[in-house]
């Protein structure tokens, strides 16, 4: 890290800033706020991120170790259940999650595969080991941000001779290998592949049209798709094709509401999925691993499903309905994070030690009134990053969400990811849509 702050002892930080900031602005890289007010331009910090090649090494060992596990998991909820069955994940937690949808355990993957795409948050502890935060496995976001954080200092920030990043080009190449991966067998060697968008409501509009662009892909909307026979139909602007893989960006996550109605996108879907004539990438369902509560047991699943020793350890997670977590939680409500169960974006944290006392005792209220919306992590000190403030570097907290991709016989993780920055001082809280911003990844070769 020293050789990059050396290079830009000379260098302006102000004027650089505005520059990374004018190149993202002239592309339209945005990202939607939280608020549902509008798109802001997305924000990244002119000073990368190091990793040293044998620490990314582990984590990408562990990561991909963990997705296995997830897949797993996912599998068996809509399956046997074994994991039930043999004690280790109550029933209660699976069937409290948010994106749990029954009705999918008669509806498999036409490709077998229920996670294709992992984006999964990792923190660190100062120097410590690396810790997963939180899993994403619905609809994970920010391989094209990566790319736009590394476009975007490219010219402007100097690489050191003696420094060698690995590349990020991998990762679009292993995204177009999973999701032709992910197609029903009977589909040709070639499948017919469409990026499924919201437009420009969607917070991530930006991504989806970068993808869609990069992989050469029809980018369509809901109202694009008609279903004929069976197949799913697309109108695109090389007029009707007949789709193999939906690689499904929407805000919607369900085919089945928490009532058991059909939602929207099962209007057009299901008769194919259930003719197993499209697979949908990431698979519904999937959400159920997303789930906040699961997260405290993927340690757990990565032993019963594989046999192995976690590489990577969760975030201590705690379940506020069980006896004695509650009081301990009340009795250090300063010290810890609360987070709702269902929760996304960093809307509703309390992060104990940044809150006021009234924040706190409104929380405190509300775990004890209702404790099963809720999960309780211990607190990490995210480590710190040289930010640039502006005419001058301060650390910020950083998170890292790097991406497992999951083709036909493995699974791979490309060298990086994004880096997420939060840019207020003293902050916790690095979502893009909190007003968090990114920073490069360099890992080195």
């Amino acid at each position: 890290m020293g050789l990059v702050l050396a290079a830009l002892d000379d260098v302006d930080l102000r004027e650089i800033s505005r520059a990374v900031s004018s190149d993202l602005r002239e592309r339209n890289v945005t990202f939607g706020a939280a608020d549902g007010a509008g798109e802001d331009t997305f924000v990244v910090d002119p000073v990368p991120r190091l990793i040293g090649g044998e620490a990314w090494d582990a984590l990408a060992a562990g990561l991909a170790q963990r997705a296995r596990a997830l897949e797993c998991f996912v599998a068996d909820v809509y399956g046997e259940r074994l994991i039930v069955a043999a004690g280790v994940v109550p029933w209660r937690v699976i069937e409290g999650a948010e994106f749990f949808e029954p009705r999918m355990a008669q509806l498999p993957p036409a490709g077998k595969r229920w996670i294709t795409i992992a984006g999964l948050d990792v923190v660190r502890d100062d120097d410590g080991p690396f810790m997963v935060l939180e899993d994403n496995v619905r609809t994970p976001s920010g391989i094209a941000y990566a790319f736009a954080a590394r476009d975007a200092l490219s010219g402007h920030v100097p690489v050191p001779d003696s420094v060698r990043v690995r590349s990020l080009e991998p990762a679009y190449e292993l995204l177009a290998e999973a999701l032709r991966a992910a197609a029903a067998p009977q589909a040709s060697k070639d499948p017919t592949i469409v990026v499924l968008t919201d437009g420009p409501s969607n917070s991530a509009h930006y991504e989806h049209r970068a993808i869609a662009d990069r992989l050469g892909l029809p980018l369509v909307r809901l109202e694009d798709l008609s279903v004929r026979s069976d197949r799913l139909l697309a109108s695109t602007d090389d007029g009707v094709v007949a789709v193999d893989v939906v690689y499904r960006r929407t805000d919607e996550d369900r085919l089945f509401d928490a009532a058991g109605s059909r939602t929207t996108l099962a209007d057009v879907l299901l008769g194919p999925l259930e003719a197993q004539t499209v697979a949908c990438v990431n698979a519904f369902g999937t959400g159920v691993a997303d789930d906040k509560l699961v997260h405290s047991y993927v340690e757990e699943m990565v032993r019963f499903y594989l046999g192995e020793e976690p590489l990577l350890a969760s975030v201590p997670t705690h379940d506020p309905t069980r006896p004695g977590v509650l009081e301990m939680t009340l009795d250090r409500i300063a010290e810890v994070v609360v987070k709702p169960r269902s929760g996304h974006g960093g809307i509703g944290v309390v992060v104990g030690p940044r809150s006021d006392a009234q924040t706190l005792n409104e929380i405190s209220r509300e775990l004890a009134v209702n404790p099963e919306r809720f999960i309780v992590q211990e607190t990490v000190q995210l480590s710190r990053q040289p930010t640039v403030c502006g005419d001058v570097l301060e650390p910020r907290h950083v998170d890292l969400r790097p991406f497992t991709f999951a083709t036909k016989d493995r699974i791979e993780v490309f060298p990086g990811g994004l880096t997420r920055v939060a840019l207020e001082r003293g902050s916790l809280v690095v979502n893009s849509s909190q007003r968090g911003g990114a920073k490069d990844t360099w890992v080195l070769a």
